[in-house]
């Protein structure tokens, strides 16, 4: 049987991840190490340190390798890139300290790592784009507004789907992502849902199933996130009051 050559082999490579591909994936990895440590604070048996040191220690290395994935792109400095680059120094931090906790104190020093992680995503996809003259993503016809939405949200760990009375239903943050969105999803091969993996929905109930971005949803959601849209600087609801008359008067005599 001959082989095919060399050559040909290298096309069958898949090329490696994209820097913002590698931070969407470490938010799953933290999602996934939080929801272990749930299940684990649920049980009725003691548990030291060792039970999640070695998880810990894992992500704390793959949150370095993310780092230096961003090093090795040489994009310029810039505020963004330094906070960003600072932002992930933290996460390996915590997750390393982490590691020498019982699991109470564990689960709060990585409960905000998922969304830590697509907020370094965002900015990092931002930051790119404008060092390299590219322009925001065009919006993906094949999906909605509010399903690249729902996206965003279960990269960031905020979905969970259960069942109850043989009716399915999700829970999230807000903006909600409903059940109808997620198995639109779902049919495209853009999520998935990993069984009794995340906390029950009520004290002793069963555990709910964690919504996950599947591999060809983390390279979807890395080729169109972005920045959500600027903040007023006045907040909601809220406008300039006019200066009493006297006070008018005052500073048109200065």
């Amino acid at each position: 049987m001959t082989e095919p050559p060399a050559e040909a082999l290298l096309f069958d490579v898949p090329p490696p991840p994209t820097p913002v591909e590698r931070l969407l994936h470490l938010a799953d990895q933290y999602t996934q190490h939080n929801d272990a440590l749930d299940l684990l604070l649920r049980t009725t048996a003691p548990s030291g340190p060792g039970t999640h040191a070695g998880s810990a220690l894992r992500l704390a290395a793959d949150t370095q390798s993310a780092i230096k994935a961003i090093q090795s792109e040489r994009l310029y400095e810039s505020v963004e890139l330094s906070e960003t680059v600072m932002r992930l120094q933290q996460l390996a931090f915590l997750a390393t300290a982490s590691g020498d906790l019982h699991a109470g104190a564990a689960r709060g020093l990585t409960a905000l790592a998922p969304e830590a992680a697509v907020s370094c995503a965002v900015t990092l996809a931002a930051e790119t784009r404008r060092r390299r003259w590219a322009s925001a993503p065009a919006a993906d016809q094949r999906l909605t507004a509010v399903q690249r939405g729902a996206l965003t949200e279960i990269a960031r760990g905020h979905v969970v789907a259960g069942s109850s009375l043989d009716r399915e239903f999700t829970h999230s943050r807000e903006p909600k992502v409903l059940m109808s969105t997620l198995r639109a999803l779902e049919a495209k091969g853009l999520v998935e849902r990993t069984a009794n993996s995340a906390h029950a929905a009520y004290v002793g109930g069963p555990p709910q199933d964690r919504v996950r971005l599947t591999a060809p949803g983390i390279t979807f959601l890395a080729s169109v996130i972005e920045l959500p849209p600027a903040r007023p600087s006045v907040a909601p609801g809220t406008t300039p009051h006019p200066l009493p008359a006297t006070a008018q008067a005052t500073a048109r005599s200065r």
